[in-house]
């Protein structure tokens, strides 16, 4: 990649991260391109080379949201730190990114993502996240904090059933001040986590 390219593919981060950072603050209909060009320094003419309009701009700021998540996840995921560890570091960052990110930004997130019109997401899950959760379970299994006798088909068709749920307006509506709650009961159950 020559010295155009790159500079041309920091611009564009520069938007996206930029777009995220506002989005993430004040919610998706809060947010012009006018702002958008100030908070990355740039016209907002540039904006619109880049991205054509806001609705393209939204689904490609979506889209580096989702790659950043997954990034921070992957990297929890392959860490050395032992399994009961990485949980609750889980719960802790998504407790984090549930008080980080606006109500508005999140159900025009999910409403895209519902709507079919965001099938990065859907391939995400399939090609990486659904993998790498079987990983982190085998692991489990290994350090003996995952019940041996869940089978990998019924632990996915689970987290199917959670993340089909999740697709109804309904839920997600409702579902992002109990994200943490969330996500203790799908990791220990409604028993709660024993200290043996």
């Amino acid at each position: 990649m020559d010295g155009f390219q790159r500079r041309r593919e920091r611009k564009k981060l520069d938007i996206l991260e930029a777009t995220l950072h506002l989005f993430m603050k004040f919610g998706v209909s809060s947010v012009s391109i006018a702002n958008i060009a100030k908070e990355a320094n740039v016209s907002q003419v540039t904006i619109y080379n880049y991205f054509d309009n806001k609705q393209n701009l939204i689904h490609e700021v979506m889209i580096y949201y989702a790659d950043k998540e997954w990034i921070e996840y992957e990297k929890l995921v392959q860490s050395d730190m032992p399994f009961p560890e990485k949980i609750k570091l889980m719960i802790f960052i998504k407790k984090e990114a549930a008080n980080n990110i606006h109500s508005d930004f999140y159900q025009d997130f999910m409403k895209q993502y519902t709507m079919g019109v965001f099938p990065y997401i859907e391939q995400l899950y399939k090609d990486k996240i659904f993998p790498s959760l079987i990983n982190l379970f085998n692991e489990g299994r290994e350090q003996g904090y995952v019940d041996p006798t869940l089978s990998n088909e019924s632990i996915l068709f689970y987290i199917q059933l959670l993340k089909d749920a999740m697709q109804r307006e309904e839920v997600y509506q409702a579902i992002l001040p109990m994200t943490e709650e969330l996500i203790k009961i799908f990791f220990y159950g409604l028993i709660g986590r024993r200290e043996d």
